[in-house]
């Protein structure tokens, strides 16, 4: 069934947008495992393949490119030469067709680990994602497990203009049967991979294409073959006591920037990064807005019908007693995203948008129609 895809793409892909850096200095980074080592995400995520796949023979990986180009970000890098053209297949551009053909596979029990180039590219699947893998478990009484992961860049990038600046959580968050995953560091990164790879269930992966570049203190325990995340739990990055703030993905940087500066002007945040968007960890966000009677979300997609918008009914509906202000929200704009870059700026959430939430969250500035 899956010779066909053993044909190789031949078109190389454009290069990966500079990088951009979104860590926090590091006295914020405190609450990462104690590390003997750095690493970059991008290694992160080819060593939880490689070990994956190592580990159990019915874990395969297909997609634009992962084979002779070694992936369009490398993060399948090596993975051809050590497991050959029938565990890494190179496919033709066609989204519908290879990830069909992924699902089928996941139907007779493998475990495909399908890589789009881009999210955005991810709509051309959209019905096998939704009605093929997410429904089947449900439809068929339990029956058929769809477990297959489909992962790739997510969400804004640089420059690349509105069709491939897209951030997809909501949009697969939204869909019972799926389990979405959002890591923010090597540790995220690698943990979270071999969860997803491991659930029998199918899981959307969303990385980011600017967070692969970027190195993160591991530790001894997460670099072992054995590590893995457990999906559903998010994880306290910074505790604080007078603002709650949510963040994923890159975001969760931005937010660690944010509390640094917040920190300095006597507030004292609380940094949540998410993992987990679908399951939500309810638990740890309600208790930690508990704790501190104020919450700020933090997202790069659209405002509405967001993630923030779910986080903001949970608490709402679970903690309101405790809030002391209006909850805030931190979202990219509701606009397809501009080329121009001093518009792309504008476009997606920044630091000082975050600080000024949490100030206003506190009191500490004038309200938005205050200052109209």
């Amino acid at each position: 069934m899956l010779g066909i895809l053993r044909q190789k793409v031949g078109a190389g892909s454009s290069s990966a947008m500079s990088m951009q850096r979104i860590r926090p200095t590091t006295s914020a980074l405190r609450a990462f495992s104690s590390s003997a080592k750095e690493m970059t995400v991008r290694d992160a995520l080819n060593s939880a393949l490689d070990e994956e796949m190592s580990a159990d023979p019915k874990v395969f990986l297909m997609g634009e490119e992962v084979g002779e180009y070694q992936g369009a970000y490398k993060i399948s890098k090596g993975l051809l030469d050590k497991y050959g053209p029938d565990r890494v297949l190179d496919t033709p551009i066609t989204e519908a067709g290879f990830t069909g053909i992924g699902v089928g596979a996941a139907y007779y029990g493998l475990k495909p680990v399908v890589e789009f180039m881009t999210f955005n590219f991810s709509m051309q699947a959209i019905d096998h994602i939704i009605n093929s893998a997410a429904k089947s478990n449900y439809m068929s009484a339990g029956q058929i497990n769809v477990p297959i992961v489909f992962r790739g860049p997510n969400g804004a990038a640089a420059g690349v203009g509105a069709q491939h600046s897209q951030c997809y959580a909501a949009w697969y968050a939204a869909v019972p049967g799926l389990k979405v995953l959002s890591p923010y560091s090597s540790e995220d990164a690698r943990g979270l991979l071999k969860a997803a790879i491991r659930d029998p269930d199918p899981v959307v992966f969303l990385e980011n294409e600017l967070l692969y570049g970027e190195s993160f203190p591991v530790s001894a325990e997460v670099l072992d073959s054995s590590f893995c995340l457990p999906i559903g739990k998010a994880k306290i990055e910074k505790e604080g006591k007078d603002v709650t703030i949510t963040a994923f993905s890159k975001m969760v940087g931005y937010a660690l920037q944010a509390a640094e500066i917040l920190a300095k002007e006597g507030i004292s945040a609380e940094v949540i990064n998410l993992r987990s968007i679908r399951p939500l960890d309810r638990n740890t966000i309600n208790a930690s807005v508990r704790k501190t009677n104020r919450l700020v979300t933090v997202e790069e997609g659209f405002p509405q019908h967001g993630v923030g918008a779910e986080i903001c009914t949970s608490v709402v509906e679970d903690s309101f007693g405790y809030l002391d202000a209006p909850v805030e929200r931190i979202a990219g704009a509701d606009v397809p995203m501009p080329y121009a870059a001093n518009l792309e700026r504008l476009a997606v959430p920044q630091v000082e948008d975050i600080v000024r939430a949490a100030k206003r969250a506190c009191y500490r500035s004038a309200s938005l129609a205050a200052s109209a």
